[in-house]
């Protein structure tokens, strides 16, 4: 029989509809029932493509006599960690300040109040490796809820007020100089890993919002150091098995510091982050792999992510299932061993194609199958023959049972997304990228806005979810509406970004200091207010805010919204030169900042050569406004005339304007020359 979670729109929360746990979703009456019942709250928190996920819901949560002392002695409750980041954020930051460490599944004992006491992430099913098993573990806290209630009740309330006590100012009143980006430049160069690019060691994750401060950092000052970093990390990337070569699109992270093995859960929004740091990489040095990359990856998105309504899904699952075995494991889809490129290729095409992609009889991943890279070796290869072999690995590819769809748009992942794919498009050529990220704004403005702009975070099969957006909604597709405005020379996206925004300074901005926080002022309120100005997997919500206000303004000369993304950069003038690897985001905004950035307004052809040109300069996150003489869709058009009765383009900045420019080429080297101060 199907348990409260049948109801839901998650699918995360849906896949465990069926267990004979009696689950909860997040919400007051599961607490109340608590209550009534003089149980603490078993609070569970994963999403639907995350591996040791599965693992433990089919060990436990599936398991009858596991569910039953569930049952009998708690309030079991199940979050989507996508669909709620912030009660994840909270709860997660209590686990790891009580165990050095964090990850999902996410396990957590909360008082009725929802004060946690007791943390954990993964647990087996029998003790091993020095972990109990979950059994004891609910028959631990069963135990001490009974015997030591108010000793437990006391740990509950002393972590959430050391909890409540971290709020974060800003760190500094004043915006981030040249100084504190020359210090974060060095910071992550110490960290650089010369040898296979990227930063740290394993596991390796992409880091694509740093890539893009390198990128804006090169440009704004001429360092070569700064665009080799990227340069390099990218192609390591490119040719590693982290990249699908023969679908496009990347996986979450590598295991190992090579690129080589990655975790292979394909992320909308690692793929929207990505995609446009790749054709921003083009953009900077006109690299032929960059564009390669940029357009199979934002091709991967269309084809593989779109949904019905035209958005964008989250998640396909690591795991699918192995026609061998009949098991679900990690990477069937993905891996190759000789025997199958051969059943495949025949003998010869094999052989080719085995030293073409790094397929080994030892294999690179477990039980002799190899990740697909491109290895550098000193062989040239035929290119029809490689066309041919990458279609007839695709086409098998395809007959095998293929992973998981996690369907549930976020509206903040879909803004990542129209923005990479917009620009992606412009760059190119290619209408039907940019229509694909027109599909989804419309779908964005339609289903998940309210008449008041404000904006839901989910929905699925065209029905909404229960949950407000959070500050990375609001920043995140206010960032995609401003590059459909720039794409597209549509007013409209600009007046969308305009409402969301007007929410964040209304409802997110801290009145006295300026910082933000993740949720609105009128949100749930739980054991506190969470509030980070960190990047994760995707930009924080703070510095993703600071870039849209800061955009805004130079679309529309707003004062208010500058103020307070020069207020919000405070914390990256604290936090970049100590930490750069974990505030690229704002790095990259600050870059924009130094710069102006840059206002540029193109009377003439939408879509023509002087707005193509203006899209891809590379000044740090200049505006772009395009649209006939006389035009009022956006506010930079206004009073600016033809010249010559030529397309031609305004470029100004911190309130200055250069003289009028209706030459291409004389357009590109403005915005593409290094310009200090």
């Amino acid at each position: 029989m199907p348990n409260r979670l049948a109801q839901e729109t998650s699918p995360y929360l849906l896949q465990h509809a069926e267990n004979p746990v009696d689950w909860w979703p997040w919400s007051a009456e599961a607490f109340e029932e608590a209550r009534r019942r003089g149980v603490p709250v078993l609070l569970s928190v994963g999403y639907s493509s995350c591996h040791w996920c599965h693992v433990m819901a089919h060990e436990s949560f599936e398991d009858d006599a596991t569910a039953a002392v569930m049952n009998d002695n708690f309030v079991s409750v199940k979050v989507d960690r996508e669909e709620r980041p912030d009660v994840d954020a909270v709860y997660m930051e209590a686990v790891q300040a009580a165990t050095g460490h964090g990850g999902w599944p996410m396990t957590v004992f909360l008082t009725p109040d929802a004060e946690p006491f007791y943390f954990g992430t993964y647990f087996p099913p029998e003790p091993r490796h020095g972990m109990p098993s979950f059994t004891q573990v609910l028959q631990g806290v069963r135990d001490a809820w009974a015997d030591r209630r108010g000793e437990v009740t006391e740990v509950a309330g002393k972590i959430t007020r050391d909890l409540a006590g971290r709020q974060l100012g800003l760190g500094d009143t004043d915006v981030p100089g040249e100084g504190e980006l020359a210090q974060a430049l060095l910071g992550l160069t110490r960290e650089y890993d010369a040898t296979y690019g990227g930063f740290g060691g394993a596991p390796k994750f992409p880091p694509s919002m740093v890539i893009e401060f390198l990128l804006r950092h090169h440009a704004r000052t001429g360092a070569e150091g700064a665009l080799q970093m990227a340069v390099d990390t990218c192609e390591h990337m490119a040719r590693g098995g982290i990249y699908d070569q023969l679908g496009g699109g990347f996986a979450r992270y590598s295991v190992d510091r090579e690129f080589v093995v990655p975790h292979f859960e394909k992320m909308l929004y690692d793929n929207a982050l990505l995609c446009r740091a790749y054709a921003h990489l083009w953009r900077s040095t006109g690299s032929e792999l960059a564009k390669r990359v940029a357009l199979e990856t934002a091709d991967f998105m269309v084809r593989e992510l779109r949904t019905n309504e035209g958005g964008f899904a989250s998640a396909l699952d690591a795991d699918s299932e192995d026609p061998a075995t009949g098991k679900h494991v990690e990477g069937a889809f993905y891996v190759w061993t000789p025997a199958q490129l051969r059943e495949v290729l025949g003998a010869e095409d094999a052989d080719v194609a085995a030293r073409y992609f790094g397929v080994t009889e030892e294999g690179t991943f477990e039980e002799g199958a190899s990740v697909l890279q491109l290895p550098r070796v000193d062989e040239v290869f035929d290119a029809a023959q490689i066309a041919s072999v990458r279609q007839r690995l695709r086409d098998a590819r395809a007959e095998r049972p293929a992973p998981g769809r996690d369907d549930k748009v976020v509206a903040a992942w879909n803004g990542l997304a129209i923005a990479a794919l917009a620009e992606t498009g412009a760059y190119f050529g290619r209408q039907d990228l940019v229509d694909a990220a027109v599909g989804a704004g419309d779908l964005l403005v339609r289903l998940h806005m309210d008449p008041l702009a404000r904006i839901s975070r989910t929905s699925k099969d065209g029905r909404v979810g229960n949950n407000s957006g959070v500050l990375e909604d609001y920043a995140d597709v206010a960032e995609g509406f401003l590059a459909l405005a720039s794409v597209t020379g549509e007013g409209v996206w600009l007046e969308f970004a305009g409402f969301l925004l007007d929410h964040v300074l209304d409802r997110f901005v801290d009145p006295e200091t300026g910082a933000l926080y993740d949720t609105a002022v009128d949100a749930e309120r739980l054991i506190r207010r969470p509030q980070d100005p960190t990047d994760n997997a995707t930009p924080s919500g703070w510095t993703a805010a600071a870039g849209a206000l800061l955009s805004y303004a130079a679309h529309t000369g707003s004062e208010p919204h500058r103020a307070a993304a020069e207020k919000a950069l405070g914390v990256v003038k604290a936090l970049g030169p100590r930490a750069p690897r974990f505030i690229g985001n704002g790095l990259a905004v600050a870059e924009a900042l130094l710069d102006g950035p840059r206002e540029i307004a193109v009377v003439g052809e939408v879509g023509g050569r002087m707005h193509h040109a203006a899209l891809t300069g590379t000044a740090p996150g200049a505006v772009v406004a395009a649209g006939p003489e006389g035009g009022d869709e956006l506010p930079l058009l206004a009073g600016r005339p033809l010249v010559e009765d030529r397309e031609t383009a305004y470029v100004c900045r911190h309130f200055v304007c250069d003289a009028p420019v209706n030459d291409v080429e004389r357009l590109s080297r403005v915005l593409g020359e290094p310009r200090q101060g």
